[in-house]
């Protein structure tokens, strides 16, 4: 019982570990887009990063968006407070880090907007700290927005979304939007697992509720 109290609650700077200097090994190569995992990308991408449960089944969503509209998708950790840290670290809820997916992107092929339709329709935000059966810290929900037009946009998204799943029964949204924190990539086998292992576990679940976003024209709220 101890055990699961502390892997929903979050630690604090003090208390959470001490993680490494140096970056953990992870992939060079996109395992479906063949292309290089890691920065610098090209100019005219824009970056948006996404928490929404195990970051498996969360990062398939997003590379299968396409690649005319998505360059790179890149599964970590992000929103924590220990420098570097491993996957079983983040798993024992003493890093406060979160499962990520940072996704970038072609936007003027592919709106934020999109992006956050398909984040919200792929799991259900009311949550907390789990998602379906994984439950602790790292699973919760999030938008790390690196721009003020994606803050307004996700916000706005948010808003419209409780509208919608509020009228199905559904509970107030917990999901997180802040900005942008450090990404730590995780380790090489964590990167596009489901392409690798095609029939691995995906612990997602939407609500079925349509997010009445992401149909309109590329905004400003791209950049």
């Amino acid at each position: 019982m101890f055990f699961a109290r502390k892997k929903v609650t979050m630690p604090s700077r003090e208390t959470a570990l001490a993680g490494r200097a140096n970056s953990i090994p992870t992939a060079e190569r996109h395992y479906v887009f063949d292309r290089p995992l890691a920065p610098p990308y090209p100019d005219d991408m824009a970056v948006a990063m996404f928490g929404l449960g195990c970051f498996w089944g969360a990062e398939r969503k997003f590379w299968q968006l396409g690649a005319d509209g998505v360059w790179i998708t890149a599964v970590g950790y992000a929103g924590g407070f220990t420098p570097n840290p491993t996957y079983e670290e983040v798993c024992s809820g003493g890093t406060g880090h979160n499962e990520v997916v940072r996704v970038v992107f072609d936007p003027a092929r592919l709106s934020f907007e999109s992006l956050l339709k398909t984040f919200w329709e792929s799991h259900d935000p009311t949550q907390g700290m789990r998602q379906g059966n994984d439950v602790g810290t790292q699973y919760r929900s999030g938008i790390y927005v690196t721009t003020e037009a994606q803050r307004r946009a996700a916000v706005a998204s948010r808003d419209a979304y409780q509208a919608a799943i509020g009228a199905r029964g559904y509970g107030t949204i917990t999901t997180e939007i802040v900005a942008a924190p450090e990404f730590y990539f995780a380790e090489d086998y964590h990167q596009q697992y489901l392409a690798k292992v095609p029939h691995g576990y995906c612990g997602l679940g939407g609500t079925g509720v349509s997010c009445p976003v992401g149909l309109g024209p590329v905004g400003p709220a791209d950049h």
